[in-house]
């Protein structure tokens, strides 16, 4: 009885069962090899045509040929026939997927996996562990087994063999030890341990949020936002909430030509557009048609609005009182001066971003609008000293003259302080870089009575001992409401301790951003005193850490009894205080901005 037919089998190798499972068989490859021995045979030969002599050799190769092929037919598979050449590859394309040879990588890998089952060791094992500093050449071939004798390719003296010999630079032959350590070579090197590389980190802003449920209001209002565009549908939608719709249009600036007349309304006496840089010209020379009788009308972002629409508000708003532009930069100067010639009675002008707005508009505003009481000219890059002595004359509360192109000079503002300083709640002097502790006690100290609110971001000059000294000497003002004092890194511990007994009892708003070299000890006086704190900025002061923002929140701890705490605060921005860690205290009612947490990702 045949062997083939009585179903009994030996065991078999992880390769042949992964052929087996890929659909590569015996039969498979001797269908290739017949392929390719009928395609050879009906190429052309170059050689010369064989003669008689020549057959019997022939017929000799294609048997053999053939003895090969039964040979690789009765084992199952010849592996020294799985590695073709590429060519081969491409005539082979019309095969099925599930019969696609496997790449030589793969197929090295598991001969390497067959291998270590049975036990065998290749001759290439041994170059598995050598890095390159040790490695031989792959043009010297195989290197000699370990205890055979060769000959050095420097001295000639025959050496043997051992797992540490070289191979030499110059590809010639294997050195002996001496030869190697001479050429500057170390046999004994151990390969280089590779270096685990670490997880890369990320910086994720955390901002703690307390998570409240919609109101119906504040649906509505999303509602609306999200359909602004059907204008018929939605009909009027009231006069209650227009300020709060127009602001959340603002937030992907949907407000548009088409939409905007829902806020149109001739018994509007206020009109608030948060941005308006989708309305044109003329679009905005309709919002004076139909809103006549205006009071007060604040256009954000209006880069749009030019002379001709200017002068219809001139003519077409006669009513307005109250005029608040962000970014008007394409009025001129006459339009400005015959708007206020058209509008005595103004009591609040305020805009910010004019370039050129000149010397010329200032006069003609303080000729014809002596009611005026809120101006606010916040980076106009004409401003200079000439503005300062014009506005004397103004009976003025509001007050905002930041962020010129050049500073005027601290003369020039201690005068306007000495004319308009008693009647003042607001005053904005930020960034005029001209103004040092001089301005302080000549000017606010003595001619500034009623300030609520001051702002002075942005001045170099000022130092730690006298911003400290006119604090706790300034007695003829109350507390202040807000205080402003970011950006100025000279400031410190003195200045601090100098704004809160000044203030420290009634203040609401406290910016101290970038005061760096605030000591822990000085930061603690916020919760002693600071109890009315609604919003505090100390964002890049250093000491700031989970220790001084938990004894701000809840009191600090002395001798068992808790003192102080900022029980009314409800927004805390610590941008740049890298010592403040996602374990921050926290309480209902409270947003902290800025805190930075180390984590992976």
């Amino acid at each position: 009885m045949s062997r083939r037919n009585n179903n009994v089998q030996g065991p078999t190798s992880a390769l042949t069962e992964f052929l087996k499972e890929h659909g590569i068989t015996s039969t498979l490859i001797a269908r290739r090899a017949a392929t390719r021995q009928t395609q050879d045979e009906a190429a052309p030969a170059p050689a010369p045509v064989a003669g008689p002599s020549n057959a019997p050799a022939a017929a000799e190769a294609s048997s053999s040929s053939r003895r090969r092929r039964r040979t690789t037919r009765g084992s199952g598979y010849a592996s020294d026939e799985l590695d073709e050449p590429e060519k081969e590859d491409e005539e082979e394309e019309a095969t099925p997927a599930k019969k696609r040879k496997l790449s030589k990588a793969a197929e090295a890998k598991l001969k390497a996996k067959e291998k270590k089952k049975r036990g065998v060791k290749d001759s290439d094992d041994d170059y598995e562990d050598d890095d390159a500093y040790t490695a031989p050449s792959r043009a010297l071939g195989p290197k000699p087994p370990v205890g055979s004798f060769e000959k050095c390719a420097t001295c000639n003296k025959q050496f043997t063999v051992t797992k540490y010999t070289m191979a030499a630079n110059s590809g010639t032959g294997y050195l002996c030890h001496q030869c190697a350590k001479a050429g500057g070579l170390d046999p004994f090197k151990k390969p280089a341990i590779p270096k685990k590389r670490r997880p890369t980190e990320k910086r994720n802003i955390i901002t703690f949020e307390e998570r409240r449920f919609p109101t119906l209001v504040s649906l509505c209002i999303q509602l609306i936002t999200k359909h602004i565009d059907d204008v018929e549908a939605l009909g009027d939608i009231g006069a209650m909430n227009v300020e709060a719709i127009s602001k959340a249009l603002s937030k992907n600036r949907g407000l548009t030509p088409q939409n905007a007349h829902l806020f149109y309304n001739p018994a509007n006496a206020s009109l608030t557009l948060f941005d308006a840089t989708n309305l044109p010209s003329p679009a905005l020379e309709t919002l004076a048609y139909h809103n006549a009788n205006l009071v007060s009308l604040r256009l954000d972002f209006c880069g749009l609005l030019d002379d001709k629409a200017f002068g219809v508000f001139s003519t077409g708003l006669p009513s307005l009182t109250r005029l608040e532009l962000l970014g008007p930069f394409l009025v001129r100067s006459p339009a400005w001066q015959a708007f206020f010639k058209s509008h005595p009675k103004l009591e609040g002008f305020l805009i910010t971003q004019s370039p050129r707005f000149d010397e010329a508009c200032i006069k003609v505003l303080v000729k014809n609008c002596r009611k005026i009481t809120d101006l606010r000219l916040k980076e106009i890059g004409k401003m200079n000293d000439v503005f300062l002595s014009e506005i004397k004359v103004l009976k003025l509360r509001h007050l905002d003259l930041a962020d010129p192109s050049l500073s005027c000079s601290e003369k020039a503002m201690i005068a306007l302080l000495r004319a308009v300083g008693k009647t003042l709640t607001h005053l904005n002097v930020s960034k005029h870089d001209l103004l040092t502790d001089g301005f302080l006690t000549k000017g606010l100290q003595a001619h500034a009575k009623k300030l609520d609110s001051l702002v002075l971001a942005h001045l170099p000059e000022l130092t730690d001992e006298g911003v400290g000294a006119f604090f706790q000497g300034w007695k003829g003002n109350p507390p202040l409401l807000s205080l402003d004092m970011s950006r100025n890194d000279l400031l410190a511990g003195a200045a601090l301790k100098g704004v809160f007994k000044h203030s420290g009892r009634r203040l609401e708003v406290l910016n101290i951003n970038g005061w760096k070299d605030v000591p822990e000890d000085d930061l603690m006086i916020i919760a002693h005193v600071g109890t009315e704190l609604r919003k505090v900025d100390v964002g890049w002061c250093r000491a700031v850490d989970d220790f001084v923002v938990k004894a701000w929140l809840e009191g600090e701890n002395l001798r068992g009894v808790v003192q102080g705490g900022c029980n009314r605060l409800e927004e805390l921005k610590v941008w740049g205080c890298n010592r403040v860690t996602a374990a921050c205290p926290r309480r209902k009612g409270l947003v902290i901005f800025g805190i930075e947490s180390q984590t992976s990702t």
